[in-house]
């Protein structure tokens, strides 16, 4: 392949491009190019159309499953035209007859298209006739260079961008929509507005070069030309018979046939006698131009169209039977050269020379780069084929002819690994063999979840019966018991702890029920707070310590419960007689035990006088204890 770059897509002058929203990525319409114009990018949910390798045959329009394809309409502007005032003439192709088969008779809808607004309504086949005469004289004025027919606008483009070394091979004489709108310039004005109406889209290719003849100045199609009917609500019962604008065909009306075109210049392909090949359909136009390229055994000029015959057109309904709108077609020549007339004829071929419609076609290459050959390599391994020789065509599912094909267009970026169908089902399937292990690994977890939950809700009920139960606890202790965080905030605290603390504390406790989340800062005075502070920085219990609050003699023992986060504390009012007896019980024990370590010290020494000493002192305790059960 020769050297070209990829380029982007045209934002301007679009005849054909892919709205992504609807797109839905089914590479219908890769299947259908036939000129590798559809770019297909990773990460990407959408196809786009490279305009300069676009030829605008409408393969991809009219196999779209969700209209995501749009192409130009100039279906307002030649409203605008009408409206303007301006003699305007339309140029019907003969394939109308195959579009509106419920009109009875031609000269219904040629009433139907003046009623619209045109004044001058010219039948495309005259124009075709002046064509197949000049390509006839070609044809049989044969010098040992083959030619290619130049009636079909979409194939004109395919040779000058996919094979533009095929390009002196073209017949070089303007199509017969070029031609028709040239007659009527001549006959009428330069000034006279001439809109092309017709099945194909290529052909607006033709006047919308730069540097073209500018014969036609809008085109719409038959479907269009169907809506505008509709909305102005135009029939044949609402319109008197007219007659097509003079000059008239003869077999130029089977022009939207595959053979018509050379039936118009009684030129017929005998197979003994015949130099020339006729062929329509986008498969069959392709492989005639590829072995007209590369053997030297077709001896044959080829008289190509793109489509089956312009009855088949992307600008038809959808939907419509091949063969019986060939009968149409049939049937509406047989009626137009019912009132031929000869001699009208010849002088009006006369009259409009065969050199004047001669034209020039020059290349526009766009053939691509060939990859590095071991990238091509790479990508038919990944996509698990071989690729050796050029006959191995795949599947053709991603709608490359060979499988080597797909990888150089995957390798030049216009497509993408997902797109072959071998390489889709093998990820498949491995995704689902990922998913179902995926799904197990998932099951395990769930079940250890729900585990999990069931341990978690039995851990917070026996917590939440734990919690109860300290709380109860705490309450039935007759000394004051209060914890705290960190931040010295108190999480819980009893109602002795309250009563202790007197009766502001207890305002406050109304406000906030157990002082929850109460700062013990606010509750105590310095002194006191010191020591929660040395407990939280030291880790070490601070036991018993008497502190004089609002003149009575408190008790206070801190200690740590979670090391550096939750302290506890115990409060006693030394004031109350319960506290003072316990406190002299404690003291008297205090002395006993250090006498009782002193007397036996001393008992070495003294013998049995430690024994009474022992004996008094534990009647003192006695008479005590005695007194507290009272």
């Amino acid at each position: 392949m020769k050297k070209s770059n990829i380029p982007d897509n045209k934002t301007n002058d679009r005849i054909i491009w892919i709205e992504p929203e609807p797109c839905i990525l089914c590479y219908a319409c890769v299947r259908e190019c036939p000129a590798m114009a559809i770019e297909v990018k990773a990460n990407v949910d959408h196809v786009s159309i490279l305009s300069d390798r676009c030829i605008a045959c409408g393969s991809c329009y009219s196999i779209c499953p969700t209209r995501a394809v749009k192409i130009q309409s100039d279906l307002e502007k030649v409203k605008d035209f009408l409206k303007s005032g301006k003699q305007a003439s339309a140029i019907i192709d003969p394939s109308i007859s195959a579009e509106f088969p419920d009109i009875t008779d031609y000269r219904n809808f040629v009433g139907m298209i003046r009623a619209l607004g045109f004044a001058g309504v010219y039948d495309l086949s005259f124009a075709v006739d002046l064509s197949a005469q000049a390509h006839a004289k070609l044809f049989s004025d044969f010098k040992g260079k083959y030619r290619i027919s130049s009636k079909c606008p979409a194939v004109v483009s395919y040779i000058t961008k996919h094979q533009p070394q095929l390009t002196e091979n073209i017949i070089q004489v303007h199509s017969p929509a070029s031609i028709m709108a040239r007659i009527i310039r001549e006959r009428e004005s330069d000034e006279t507005v001439v809109v092309l109406i017709n099945p194909c889209l290529a052909s607006r290719l033709e006047f919308g070069k730069p540097g073209e003849p500018h014969h036609i100045d809008a085109q719409i199609s038959f479907t269009e030309l169907r809506e505008w009917f509709s909305t102005q609500q135009i029939s044949e019962n609402s319109v008197e018979f007219s007659d097509f604008n003079p000059p008239n065909g003869r077999k130029g009306a089977l022009y939207p046939l595959s053979s018509g075109f050379m039936q118009a210049a009684d030129q017929f392909e005998e197979l003994l006698a015949s130099n020339f090949l006729s062929t329509d359909g986008r498969q069959d136009m392709i492989e005639s131009i590829d072995e007209f390229a590369t053997s030297y055994d077709i001896r044959k000029h080829l008289d190509l169209f793109y489509c089956e015959g312009c009855i088949m057109g992307p600008g038809m309904s959808a939907g419509g039977h091949k063969f019986r709108r060939r009968t149409l077609v049939t049937d509406y020549a047989a009626k137009r050269f019912e009132n031929f007339i000869d001699e009208d004829w010849q002088s009006n071929l006369e009259l409009h020379k065969i050199a004047e419609i001669d034209r020039q076609f020059t290349p526009d290459d766009q053939i691509l780069t060939l990859p590095d050959e071991t990238e091509i390599s790479d990508i038919l391994r990944l996509i698990g084929t071989s690729g050796d020789h050029d006959t191995n065509r795949g599947c053709l599912a991603c709608g490359y002819k060979t499988c080597r094909d797909f990888a150089i267009a995957v390798a030049l970026g216009l497509a993408k690994a997902e797109m072959c169908h071998l390489y889709g089902t093998k990820n498949k399937q491995e995704y689902i063999k990922s998913l179902r292990s995926s799904n197990e690994q998932l099951a395990k977890a769930q079940k250890a979840l729900q585990e999990s939950e069931k341990l978690a809700l039995e851990e917070k009920k026996l917590a939440q019966e734990y919690s109860e139960t300290l709380t109860a606890v705490l309450q039935k202790i007759p000394s004051g018991v209060v914890i705290v965080n960190e931040n010295l905030r108190i999480i819980q605290a009893n109602r002795e702890f309250i009563e202790i603390l007197g009766d502001e504390i207890k305002s406050i406790d109304e406000v906030i029920p157990g002082l929850k989340g109460a700062d013990l800062r606010t509750l105590f005075p310095p002194q006191m707070l010191n020591l929660f502070t040395f407990v939280l920085q030291n880790h070490q219990d601070i036991m018993h310590k008497d502190i004089a609050m609002n003149n009575r003699l408190l008790n206070l023992s801190v200690f740590p419960i979670n090391k550096g986060s939750i302290l506890g504390a115990v409060l006693r009012d030394l004031s109350l007689p319960e506290v003072q007896k316990e406190e002299v019980i404690k003291k008297v024990t205090e002395v006993i035990d250090k006498n009782l370590e002193m007397v036996q010290q001393i008992g070495f020494l003294l013998g049995e006088g430690a024994s009474d000493t022992e004996r008094m002192l534990n009647s003192i305790i006695k008479y005590y204890r005695s007194e507290e059960t009272k």
